[in-house]
């Protein structure tokens, strides 16, 4: 299911995969940076028969509306609080990858109603994500070249997806708003939220790709785990960056059963 939901002064569109559930909390899946609400189909396929899946494209990204003013990660991250509210969703664990896994912390940090748990997947960190600038500028310059986005999509995935879903990382990639693109690479990869969510006190699941050159593990582990007081961090063989189109399978049976063990504990 496909909606549009009006929150915090934006459009965004949600997708929405459920049969049904069995009462067990909700997941909200928040995308990486370039990506779309589209990543998280494949997990969301294994998951909907248990759980409420909640996909929205964030502000600027895939189908929602390009923003008219400018962003800031405090309004994503209210766009994501109020979302919650709009569609009504109770006890839920909250899902990021990437950029999303940012989001999700800042979200976190100001403790939502109905938040229980915490996967985090290759996440960018809560302090200034290092990059060179000379890398910066490119990405800024370079975000609807399509042969652009099919090199740098070749080297984060390499020969780990179908051509299909090869295909999509590139469309979401050129599709994203010059807004949205510029507001992360300029500003909020750079913004430093260490200090806040550091009172996340959540059971928070956190998995990198062994195979991941941009947000490596031992960045992982130095500037995302150590701050977390609950962090359980995995580090999975044989994948990249995008864990959720790479390996759905592994990633969904984390998320099923990191979900049931926060729920059995509380």
């Amino acid at each position: 299911m496909q909606t549009w939901q009006r929150v915090n002064g934006a459009v965004l569109n949600v997708r929405e995969q459920s049969a049904g559930g069995d009462g067990s909390a909700a997941l909200v899946f928040l995308h990486y940076f370039g990506g779309s609400s589209l990543a998280w189909q494949p997990v969301a396929a294994i998951l909907q028969s248990h759980h409420r899946c909640v996909m929205p494209d964030l502000r600027g990204f895939g189908d929602s509306a390009v923003p008219t003013t400018p962003m800031t990660l405090d309004q994503v991250a209210t766009d994501i609080i109020e979302l919650l509210h709009t569609m009504g969703i109770g006890r839920h664990v909250l899902v990021g990858h990437s950029m999303g896994a940012k989001i999700a912390l800042a979200v976190a940090a100001r403790k939502p109603a109905g938040l229980r748990a915490l996967v985090l997947l290759a996440p960018s960190p809560p302090s200034p994500e290092p990059m060179a600038d000379s890398a910066r500028a490119q990405l800024l310059q370079r975000h609807t070249d399509p042969a652009a986005a099919e090199q740098a999509t070749r080297l984060l995935v390499g020969a780990r997806v179908s051509r299909e879903v090869f295909d999509q990382i590139v469309h979401d990639r050129v599709r994203c708003s010059a807004a949205a693109w510029r507001w992360w690479l300029a500003s909020a990869s750079r913004e430093d939220i260490g200090s806040r969510v550091m009172s996340v006190d959540l059971p928070t699941l956190v998995l990198s790709g062994a195979l991941d050159d941009v947000i490596p593990g031992a960045l992982v582990e130095s500037e995302v785990s150590r701050r977390l007081l609950h962090a359980t961090t995995l580090h999975l063989p044989g994948c990249g960056h995008l864990l959720p189109l790479e390996a759905p399978d592994v990633v969904a049976r984390h998320i099923r059963d990191w979900s049931a063990a926060a729920a059995a504990t509380g």
